[in-house]
């Protein structure tokens, strides 16, 4: 299906569109990294465990279920498995059982954790007015909030994971295929 011809295949963009597209994309790769690189220098902290603090301290019980902590992250469960897993080590986070089925992990916030999330947010509050809403000061920010939610929807879903291409086999002498050597039985 994904390789089928369009039917009705999509307008070009216009020349404004093209580089309102080419901003967003910038914009979506440069900004992560500029905060990142902010909270790690100044707190010793990366945006994705930034990320996980803030979202635990927004729940009921200051805790998620992994699968839905991963998703609201933008992250792999095994992803997300790594950060928890060094939270722990730090005090910030814990892992525990899901007290309603027995089955799924939680990950919850510790207070140590919240104290560092309380930390860390001045820096990464300079960062976004600095990186983002000082370059936004113009603009209806309901309408871009409203636009930005489409583009982000959560029934979007978690980050799809590249599909491994399938290996094809190595035709040199000794490389897995087999070789005729003149023998017939190949």
């Amino acid at each position: 299906m994904a390789n089928e011809p369009a039917r009705n295949p999509p307008a070009p963009l216009t020349p404004d569109e093209e580089l309102a597209w080419r901003a967003l994309a910038r914009a979506v790769l440069v900004i992560p990294k500029v905060l990142d690189g902010a909270l790690l220098q100044a707190q010793g902290l990366g945006l994705t465990e930034y990320s996980v603090l803030m979202n635990l301290s927004e729940q009921p019980g200051r805790s998620m279920r992994m699968s839905e902590l991963a998703n609201a992250v933008s992250i792999s469960v095994s992803g997300l498995t790594r950060v928890v897993e060094r939270l722990t080590r730090q005090g910030l986070a814990e892992r525990v059982k899901a007290g309603t089925d027995g089955r799924g992990q939680l990950a919850v916030l510790t207070p140590a954790g919240l104290a560092r999330l309380e930390q860390a947010y001045p820096t990464l509050l300079a960062g976004v007015r600095e990186h983002v809403m000082d370059h936004l000061a113009d603009l209806d920010l309901a309408a871009f909030t409203q636009a930005m939610s489409g583009i982000g929807a959560p029934e979007i879903g978690p980050p799809v994971r590249r599909m491994p291409q399938p290996r094809q086999p190595d035709k040199r002498p000794g490389r897995g295929a087999p070789v005729n050597r003149g023998t017939g039985n190949n």
